[in-house]
């Protein structure tokens, strides 16, 4: 049978209809989506029943492993096991075997099956033997290794899994390279008992995180989305900021805050914002690849945003062996401060594009109106922080704010989450667990191999005198790591390998463990902007039009003051405070004056990169204005030469900034 002219679209977020988009754009978008999320079967009929069944019950059982107590290990096999098997269930082969159920994947769900089971049966036994395992033992290694390489790339691309199979591959033959990087080199027998039987490889620490708190997470935002809290989160930013098509980037801004909380996904707020912002960001003059980058900018936010945040979030909380409230905190203040300086920037694009032809405002639901129907969204939001400061866990805390949202949600008729709409949530969190959950089995993989070689030890040494001994000159070179490494795999991957490989270097040179994590964290959020996987400007390229690599660089350009910002926490002693962290030399004032140099600093760089102030600027203006910005967010650049650098940023800001007062500013509409 011949497939439909127009194929029906699967994966576009459900905020979004279908009509707003015309079909070729439609179909550009859910192309980029599915390179981060899988292309995936959607089923009718019976398949289209077990499908749901089979996600359900996923849901359902991480709901009552958070609710009673389930042993650790069989968490987290039963974990990989459902991702196995609604992997091999709802990704195909290829884009070509789409809605199709093949026999080789019914295969496959099987071997995922019998692998469960015979690590779940083999208890206690099978561990006590890892190290003297039985052939049985390496056949059920080698087929669950393979299984977790193939629902990886079935779930997220042929990357992650290429990269994990060249760390295997350096496990194995490894001691047949030169020094530093040669070691005694691992067989079958020691190394794939290590990744398939211990808690050290693809069921360790990302896994753990993965079954008892980012799936929770996941099935909580499908909830939000089920009751129409995107939507309402959407329409409210709209109406806030004036309800006018000049106010769209500034409502891009707030809604991509008030969004990205509950999403999670770059990719997907960058859709959803894209679909409702653009045609009035068309209106009142923005470019298509300056458009296209700040949506990605707002994307990006998606994943450093309170009180979700990314996957990459929980992780740092257990490395760190810290309460999810702790990682949330540390958050705050830079959140805050990536807002504020999309905001300046959106600030200066409003004086950059001028006066524009008078508009009517559009027709809107007054913002008062919206909170008085609907506010009952921020209600399981707010729920979720006073929990966790009330002592429950996050894993109760999420739980209990799923049984707020539910229960809210009946406030209102449209927003109920009835039978059919929970089932469906229910599903869908499960569903969007899936590539999280293989994407950590698969990084499970990776760190199995470096902790048994020694690599992170050794990488940290290299880094180490590479630069020198230089704080500032390893801070940098760890930052190009973790960004190279986030341009082939996804940000949670990227996170896990980089924790392993170069946070230690910047802890051996005396940064406290949570900067040193908070660091590579934001910089590993720098892949959902970066090609060749820049996802979130390509989704907003094919939105608004645009080159996909000029959207890339307008990214780069919105995104780019935020991003210097975490070398405060690695470079600067006081820079802890941004982190809400106090040394026994610091007070509140001390960190009350970091968080305003932050903030001055990252206006002068706003105006450096947009190259507009209250008027245009002049080349040799917006070099002095990005000079300035450096001097007062990273003021360890020039530590040591002049005795006090922030002051010199001040000065040199403000003698920029008072010829700017002689002539009358472009009105800000």
């Amino acid at each position: 049978m011949q497939p439909p002219r127009n194929p029906p679209l699967h994966n576009l977020p459900p905020e979004i209809d279908p009509a707003s988009l015309d079909q070729g754009t439609a179909a550009r978008v859910e192309r980029l989506i599915e390179e981060e999320e899988g292309v995936q079967n959607r089923f009718g009929g019976l398949l289209g029943h077990a499908a749901t069944l089979l996600a359900v019950a996923m849901s359902l059982f991480h709901l009552w492993a958070a609710w009673d107590i389930v042993p650790t290990t069989t968490l987290r096999f039963v974990h990989v096991g459902f991702a196995l098997a609604i992997g091999f269930f709802l990704f195909p082969l290829s884009r070509r075997f789409r809605d199709r159920l093949m026999l080789w994947d019914l295969a496959l769900i099987g071997l995922g099956l019998f692998c469960t089971w015979y690590l779940i049966a083999g208890g206690d036994d099978l561990l006590d033997r890892y190290v003297f395992p039985e052939p049985m033992d390496l056949v059920v290694g080698w087929l669950l290794v393979a299984l977790v390489l193939e629902a990886t790339r079935r779930t997220t691309g042929w990357i992650m899994p290429a990269v994990a199979i060249a760390f295997m591959l350096y496990a194995f033959w490894g001691n047949h390279l030169p020094a530093p990087w040669t070691h005694r080199g691992y067989d079958t027998t020691r190394l794939i008992p290590h990744l398939t039987i211990t808690l050290d490889g693809i069921f360790g620490t990302a896994v753990d995180v993965s079954a008892t708190l980012i799936i929770l997470f996941t099935i909580y935002g499908a909830i939000l989305q089920g009751s129409g809290a995107g939507k309402f989160f959407v329409d409210f930013s709209f109406a806030l900021t004036g309800g006018k098509p000049t106010s769209a980037g500034r409502t891009v801004v707030l809604s991509s805050f008030l969004l990205g909380g509950p999403s999670g996904s770059g990719v997907a707020t960058t859709v959803t914002l894209g679909t409702v912002a653009w045609p009035m960001m068309k209106r009142v003059g923005y470019r298509p690849d300056d458009a296209g980058g700040l949506l990605a900018a707002g994307g990006l936010g998606a994943i450093i945003s309170p009180p979700v945040l990314g996957a990459a979030a929980f992780l740092i909380a257990e490395y760190l062996k810290l309460g999810y409230l702790d990682v949330l905190r540390m958050a705050a203040i830079p959140t805050v401060l990536y807002y504020a300086s999309l905001l300046f920037m959106v600030e200066l694009d409003q004086r950059r594009l001028g006066a524009v032809p008078p508009l009517e405002a559009m027709a809107v639901t007054p913002a008062g109106e919206l909170a008085r129907r609907y506010g009952f969204h921020f209600s399981s939001l707010v729920a979720i922080v006073v929990f966790m400061a009330l002592g429950y866990s996050a894993t109760l805390a999420v739980l209990y704010a799923m049984g707020v949202a539910v229960v809210l949600s009946f406030l209102r008729a449209e927003t109920a989450m009835v039978p059919r709409r929970l089932v469906t949530a229910l599903a869908s969190g499960a569903i969007q667990a899936v590539g999280i959950a293989a994407t950590c089995a698969c990084a499970g993989i990776i760190v199995g191999c470096i902790t048994l070689t020694g690599l992170g030890l050794k990488f940290s040494e290299i880094a180490i005198q590479a630069a020198g001994g230089s704080l500032v000159v390893t801070a940098l070179y760890t930052a190009l790591i973790v960004w190279i490494v986030g341009l082939a795999v996804p940000v949670t991957a990227s996170y896990i390998i980089s924790a392993v490989v170069a946070a230690p270097a910047l802890m051996k040179l005396g940064v406290p463990d949570y900067a040193a994590h908070m660091f590579v964290f934001y910089y590993a959020v720098l892949s959902e902007v970066s090609p060749p996987t820049a996802l979130s400007p390509f989704a907003a390229a094919a939105i608004t039009g645009a080159g996909p690599y000029r959207t890339t660089l307008q990214a780069w350009k919105y995104t780019l003051p935020a991003f210097v910002l975490p070398f405060v926490f690695v470079t600067d002693p006081e820079g802890v405070g941004l982190l809400l962290s106090l040394t026994p030399q610091m007070t509140w004032a001390d960190v009350a004056w970091q968080v305003v140099l932050a903030a001055l600093g990252l206006a002068a760089l706003a105006a450096g990169c947009q190259g507009q102030a209250r008027r245009p600027l002049g080349l040799p203006e917006r070099l002095g204005f990005v000079a300035a910005g450096l001097l007062l967010v990273f003021p360890a650049l020039l530590d040591g030469l002049l005795p006090a650098p922030h002051w010199l940023g001040l000065g040199l800001a403000g003698a920029l900034l008072l010829p700017q007062f002689r002539v009358p500013a472009r009105p800000v509409l």
